[in-house]
């Protein structure tokens, strides 16, 4: 299990938390039932590193001021014009308990329908599923190389192994390939004579490209 490490901070808003990501740091909250709420801070680069190894859903082991937490990583917040990572919270887990949580499809491989000419439809990103913690996936991988032109991978086809539940309806359509677009070809319906007519004034005309 992929372990960080934070350290309990005293700042609650404005300028000292200004300071904190200043320093390179992210605030943040550690919360789960039984466990006392905690508002700490840990290393930016130490953060990014250690979700890239545990995966977003991933078990880590949040160690602070020397105790150390199971928790899941719930909710990331970025500044919207910097698009950095201002604040996250952290869901400390019983390791015995399912819990919730969204985990990232991604679709393998190339679709058959779509060598075909057909236009591949992703309808749902992401599952919400229920699974022990250490049973979270990092992601739901999904083979898609046989699927034909007007095919479909619904919820209902996804293979769990019994690892966990999927939230979803199993009718829900995840990916589908559509047929080939065809152009419209548009007709006035009118026959027109050959050559150019004799007075261009007032005649409504296409510029060439």
């Amino acid at each position: 299990m992929a372990v960080l490490e934070a350290k309990e901070r005293t700042e609650g808003r404005g300028f000292g938390l200004r300071k904190i990501r200043l320093q390179g740091n992210i605030p943040g909250v550690l919360y789960g039932k039984n466990v006392k709420n905690r508002v700490v801070y840990m290393n930016a680069a130490d953060f990014l590193k250690t979700v890239r190894e545990a995966g977003r859903n991933g078990l880590i082991t949040l160690k602070v001021n020397g105790e150390s937490h199971s928790a899941l990583l719930r909710d990331i917040q970025k500044d919207p014009i910097r698009n950095e990572i201002i604040h996250v919270d952290f869901q400390v887990v019983d390791m015995s308990k399912e819990v919730d949580v969204a985990v990232n499809v991604h679709l393998v491989g190339n679709a058959a329908g779509v060598k075909d000419g057909g236009v591949l439809q992703q309808s749902l990103h992401q599952l919400s599923i229920r699974a022990l913690p250490a049973n979270i996936p990092s992601s739901i991988d999904i083979d898609i190389s046989p699927l034909q032109v007007g095919e479909t991978i619904t919820v209902g086809d996804v293979q769990t192994g019994g690892m966990y539940e999927i939230n979803h309806e199993s009718e829900e359509v995840i990916a589908s390939i559509l047929p080939p677009k065809q152009e419209e070809e548009i007709h006035s319906g009118e026959q027109q004579e050959p050559g150019h007519p004799e007075a261009e004034e007032g005649r409504e005309t296409t510029p060439e490209s």
